[in-house]
């Protein structure tokens, strides 16, 4: 029964882990956007193109990643299933493109380094997920079984399964609204979202410090003492794993070893998560700082 409590308990943090992550999100991506669904017909097929290139590379990434071992259809449906998910690092690449318009159509202009995700950002989401929409499955066993080159992945995808380059895009009519102007992302912006994409999935983390929105904008928790990193054990990767490790040669009945496996999985992960929250408090304050200080330059200009 405590062995089952204890679990209960490590599902419930699971969430709050997952709060945090939120709320450290909406930190960073306060402005958002909305997708312009109006402009999708003109750059689907793009997006497609784009997409196709994608998963053909990120599927070349992930063999050599993994190599000598191969890699699985699973692996591959993984990919496809979060690369038009802006929540997930496979998506990633939708950060990098800027829409532009060039006399009667829009064109798709990859840049340098990522920019803040605005409507241009979402609606690219939205022409993406609409590409592939339920092909997931589709495309990522064609790529397992057929192993493609570019031209016949885009062909497939493209053409094939979604029809999205089946036609010519229609002509941007003349009274369209110009979309944002593309803004970069600083190398720290970028770095924290790519930490706190990873952390999420993470195990619960029992004990793990809380702070709402309110207190980490107001620096609270920032005067504990960090942990040292060299310290720190590493999070078990495999619950099951770590129930099956004896203790001095005993072998433990299986109650013992669920709630020595628990309470393993729950100790490292309780000193993870608070040095990433550690991290992004700190992140906060100087980015907090920095911007405070730039608003009293500014100010003694005008004077």
């Amino acid at each position: 029964m405590a062995s089952l409590n204890k679990t209960v308990i490590s599902i419930s943090l699971i969430i709050c882990l997952l709060q945090i992550v939120n709320n450290c999100l909406a930190l960073n991506n306060n402005k958002g956007g909305i997708a312009r669904k109006e402009d999708i017909p003109f750059i689907k097929c793009q997006v497609c193109e784009k997409l196709a290139k994608e998963l053909y590379e990120q599927v070349k990434d992930k063999q050599l990643k993994i190599s000598p071992k191969k890699i699985t259809e699973y692996d591959i449906i993984e990919i496809s299933e979060n690369v038009c998910n802006l929540k997930k690092q496979e998506a990633d690449w939708m950060l990098k493109i800027d829409i532009v318009e060039k006399g009667d159509r829009l064109e798709l202009v990859e840049q340098d380094s990522e920019g803040q995700c605005g409507s241009e950002c979402k609606t690219i989401e939205r022409a993406c997920q609409q590409v592939i929409g339920y092909y997931d499955t589709d495309v990522a066993e064609y790529i397992y079984k057929k192993k493609p080159q570019l031209s016949s992945l885009v062909n497939y995808l493209c053409k094939d399964l979604s029809e999205a380059c089946s036609t010519k895009p229609p002509p941007v009519p003349k009274g369209r609204a110009p979309g944002e102007p593309f803004v970069a992302k600083s190398a720290k912006e970028a770095e924290m979202e790519k930490m706190l994409k990873s952390m999420e999935g993470m195990p619960g983390a029992p004990g793990m410090k809380m702070y709402s929105r309110e207190e980490l904008m107001a620096g609270k928790g920032l005067d504990d003492e960090d942990e040292d990193e060299d310290d720190e054990p590493s999070i078990p990767s495999n619950l099951g794993k770590v129930l099956r490790e004896t203790q001095s040669n005993k072998k433990l009945d299986w109650k013992e070893k669920i709630t020595k496996g628990i309470k393993d999985a729950g100790e490292a992960t309780k000193k993870h998560a608070n040095k990433m929250a550690f991290k992004v408090q700190k992140w906060w304050k100087a980015k907090k700082a920095s911007f405070t200080q730039h608003k009293s330059k500014s100010g003694k200009q005008e004077l």
